[in-house]
């Protein structure tokens, strides 16, 4: 039987060396690190200088609350604004890392900026917006307005 199987169970024959041997190798190397990457959710990747931070919505009977983890950004490089019903975080990640060694010396700089906008279901009015910034996370609190919190009917669900 196994001679009717062109490679049979010997998965050696299947190898074809290193990626500078073969570039269909290669490209799925590259498409594995893409998923990977992807997968992991990084919260940022800097080889286009682009940041995307996770961003977590939830609404409770009271507020809109967002949470955004923002690792290695600072307190003063983040700015949260609201405009009609549309609230914004922006900010900016720099990353600088200097090594000197007897027989070499290393710098590596690293930037990247981010925006992400969140449409809010209602016209929030700005005095009554928290937010709060404690080892990386940006946690943002939109209190409804009384005619939202008003508007709430809970409908009952009964069975078969």
């Amino acid at each position: 039987m196994r001679s009717l199987i062109p490679f049979g169970w010997n998965t050696d024959v299947l190898r074809r060396g290193t990626a500078e041997d073969d570039p269909f190798l290669a490209m799925q190397k590259e498409v594995n690190r893409l998923f990977e990457d992807f997968g992991r959710g990084s919260v940022s990747r800097f080889a286009g200088a682009e940041v995307v931070p996770r961003i977590d919505v939830a609404e409770t009977d009271s507020a809109i609350e967002v949470t955004a983890e923002l690792p290695g950004i600072d307190e003063k490089d983040v700015d949260v604004v609201l405009r009609d019903d549309v609230l914004t975080i922006k900010g900016e990640k720099k990353s600088e890392r200097e090594e000197k060694k007897k027989d070499y010396h290393l710098v590596e700089r690293s930037y990247g900026s981010f925006q992400r906008s969140i449409r809010l279901p209602f016209e929030a009015d700005g005095e009554t917006v928290k937010a709060s910034f404690v080892k990386g996370v940006l946690k943002i609190s939109v209190a409804k307005p009384t005619e939202v919190k008003e508007k709430t009917v809970k409908i009952p669900v009964r069975g078969g």
